[in-house]
């Protein structure tokens, strides 16, 4: 069992999503918006730092999952983003979290199936997913959405850890019964 801490972070709007994993079972637990409305940078970054440190206080994840630094057509924009997410992060790792990056195509292609999806799509995805009975507001269905992408890769994880460990002991096996007969001994 997991919680997941999702972030979809923003200098003025920072979505969060809190998720728990058990096996291929996933459980809402909380989401929203940390809102900015100062007009100067530092400020805005103090909140979100004050926000997520919240956020993890009141739910206690053992994992974190961010929105990986995207190119924005407006640099300042793009700089302001980089700002808001690293302060994110420098709260996830003030709190002792393991930090998990994601790119936003490969977010919507595991909640959406494309990587081309809008908002909308991510939104109503994330609804049915979770079986919520209203959608979460835009920010935090993206932050959702980036903690169900991590818990997705966790499973993906594991079935090929397992499928590997498998492996490994076939091969084991049969190298044990083709060089226990001859010349050669095979230890192990």
């Amino acid at each position: 069992m997991a919680i997941i801490l999702g972030i979809d972070p923003g200098s003025r709007l920072t979505g969060y999503g809190v998720i728990r994993q058990q096996g291929k079972q996933l459980e809402y637990l909380g989401s929203g918006v940390i809102r900015t409305a100062v007009d100067d940078l530092p400020t805005r970054l103090k909140h979100i730092y004050a926000g997520v440190s919240e956020i993890i206080i009141q739910f206690k994840p053992q994992m974190f999952a961010i929105e990986q630094v995207f190119m924005a057509k407006n640099a300042d924009s793009a700089l302001k983003l980089g700002q808001a997410r690293g302060t994110a992060i420098v709260a996830a790792v003030n709190h002792n979290l393991p930090v998990f990056e994601y790119a936003a195509r490969l977010v919507k292609q595991t909640v959406v199936g494309t990587g081309a999806a809008d908002k909308m799509q991510v939104q109503e995805m994330v609804t049915r997913l979770l079986k919520l009975s209203d959608k979460p507001q835009i920010d935090a269905a993206d932050a959702l959405a980036i903690a169900i992408t991590h818990a997705h890769s966790l499973q993906h994880s594991l079935h090929i850890a397992q499928h590997s460990q498998k492996t490994t002991e076939k091969m084991t096996a049969l190298l044990r019964t083709r060089y226990s007969h001859g010349r050669f001994r095979l230890k192990i």
